[in-house]
């Protein structure tokens, strides 16, 4: 063990890892990439993170750095969780829920605490917490914070950052702060501290005020962005202040979180599902955009398209056997309601089913449990693409996270199948229709020097096609090393200097993990790229995307 790793473990309750053996298995996530931490660092308390985070400021400071990378279940398809430094693993002891509130839902946890788990208890006092991505149950929420994460709820229910009240955040020198909308005259407080929280706050507020207009001006047509700092949610026009949006969605570059308090929401499991079936891309943006305007939106609007499906009858014929047939459909529509109100649930219901019927387009509808669950199957197929391997091609992670305006699906799924088509790779999307956030993963063989070079085509053909649509290149998955690059030209020279200015204000030592969403190039990334690509530590469960 190094010098470092013996000076934490004298220092800190939780262990310190820097055998070979660990340092490897926390090489990678779930991204094409590969990095070797220096050492693990299991922290049991806030404590612990923060004479971590202390340690690392000090030797800075001396001009040594060592970088920190949080890290929960390792899921991250961005490459967010890996580092060279130091890597801090939460869920192996701080996983818990500290409070739960039975009169306002709010949960108070750990960032280590299985997603899955924290719902299942959420669901004991019928509530429960929309955003959940569709790898809830192995991550962690904290992951799910750090990636403003989104999933099927989220046309109803909206993202993560709309769920977060308040953090505990160790910041890069080790001070703990509590962020919250706080008022304008305890802004002017903060404005007045002297220490580190002080010179944030001072700091953010004057890029604020130097940008308004700037940051005023720019706006994504979309239904949901993870991409960036969300700089336009901190302070509000009656001079309230918050740097809890900050956090959420920035991959642990600002900050480490330490504590979380979230709202939760009522929870009905009595739903109907709908699955509608398309044969034409137009019928299907126009009946999307229709059911948009309900006057209560659907919980959900997931969609798969038959090249999926196709694949799925070739590979496990079996999977969808009595639930689907071929031939078909171009495209399935999953469309559920989750109202309280049952009358206003079959409203609801009725509204949709006249806007199918107008289309003449085939639907079927469920209210029974395990009909619904055979329906869902249809959504749940992607998993066959995502664990399937054929020799060394994988389904790669890497153009799988874009979303656009909702007027620009059908011409976003064009140009999806004229990408794969210009390619020669066998095309398939899923993904959230509702907010035209499609997910899709290329089989390609990272041994072969000829589809390593590919991996990068692809991805500046797709992201560069998706900013100019009008999208965002993260919907829900965050930038890390894979999308860092594209943050330039999707949010221009200025703001993206803006975003610069934020991570040097709370890191100006570089140590808060480096080399993710901000100042990332592609000669930094290309050389962590695998040499081949797999999702071992995930076969545990059924992976999901």
């Amino acid at each position: 063990m190094n010098k470092v790793a013996h000076y934490l473990q004298e220092h800190i309750a939780g262990e310190v890892m820097a055998g070979a053996d660990a340092r490897k298995y926390f090489s990678t996530d779930t991204s094409i990439f590969t990095l070797t931490p220096a050492m693990i660092v299991y922290p049991r308390s806030e404590s612990d993170v923060r004479k971590t985070a202390r340690f690392t400021w000090q030797l800075a400071e001396r001009g040594r750095v060592i970088p920190i990378t949080a890290r929960g279940s390792g899921t991250d398809q961005s490459g967010a969780a890996l580092g060279e430094g130091i890597m801090m693993v939460f869920p192996a002891h701080m996983n818990r829920v500290l409070e739960l509130d039975g009169k306002t839902g709010s949960v108070t946890i750990e960032p280590g605490i299985n997603y899955g788990k924290l719902q299942q208890t959420l669901h004991t006092h019928n509530r429960f917490l929309p955003p959940f991505p569709s790898s809830m149950e192995y991550c962690t929420v904290g992951g799910a914070i750090g990636n403003n994460a989104s999933g099927e709820k989220t046309i109803k229910y909206g993202n993560t950052r709309e769920y977060v009240k308040s953090l505990r955040v160790v910041l890069a020198n080790g001070e703990v702060i509590e962020t919250k909308r706080i008022s304008k005259r305890e802004l002017n407080k903060k404005l007045g501290l002297s220490t580190f929280e002080g010179e944030i706050y001072r700091s953010i507020d004057a890029l604020l005020e130097e940008n308004n207009g700037l940051l005023k001006e720019f706006s994504l047509a979309v239904s949901k962005n993870s991409a960036g700092y969300a700089l336009s949610e901190v302070k509000r026009k009656d001079g309230s202040f918050d740097l809890t949006p900050l956090m959420v969605g920035s991959q642990g570059t600002l900050g480490i979180i330490s504590e979380a308090t979230l709202d939760t929401v009522p929870h009905n499991p009595n739903t109907t599902l709908i699955a509608a079936l398309l044969d034409d891309l137009q019928t299907a943006q126009e009946v999307i955009a229709e059911l948009r305007k309900l006057p209560e939106l659907p919980c959900a609007m997931e969609v798969v398209d038959d090249k999926l499906l196709n694949f799925v009858h070739q590979y496990n014929p079996n999977q969808l056997k009595g639930i689907l047939e071929p031939p078909f459909s171009k495209l399935v529509l999953l469309i559920e309601f989750d109202n309280h109100n049952d009358r206003t649930q079959k409203r609801m219901t009725k509204k949709a089913v006249k806007i199918l019927q107008k289309y003449q387009v085939g639907f079927r509808i469920e209210n029974e449990a395990h009909k619904k669950e055979e329906l869902w199957k249809i959504r749940h197929t992607a998993a066959a693409v995502v664990a399937y391997g054929e020799g060394g091609s994988k389904a790669l992670p890497i153009i799988e996270d874009g979303i656009v305006p909702q007027d620009k699906f059908k011409e976003y799924i064009d140009s999806i199948y004229a990408l794969f088509e210009r390619h020669g790779l066998r095309a398939a999307f899923w993904g959230h229709a509702g907010d035209a956030n499609l997910h899709m993963q290329p089989f390609l063989d990272l041994s072969q020097v000829g589809d390593r070079q590919k991996v990068f085509k692809i991805m500046d053909e797709y992201y560069r096609m998706v900013i100019e649509m009008g999208g965002s290149t993260s919907g829900e998955h965050g930038d890390g090393r894979l999308r860092g690059p594209y943050l330039n030209p999707l949010f221009g020279n200025e703001i993206y200097a803006i975003f610069q200015k934020v991570k040097h204000i709370f890191d100006p030592y570089n140590t808060m993990n480096p080399g993710v969403k901000i100042d990332v190039t592609f000669e930094a990334v290309k050389p962590l790229l695998r040499q081949e690509y797999s999702i071992d530590h995930l076969y545990d469960h059924m992976p999901r995307s």
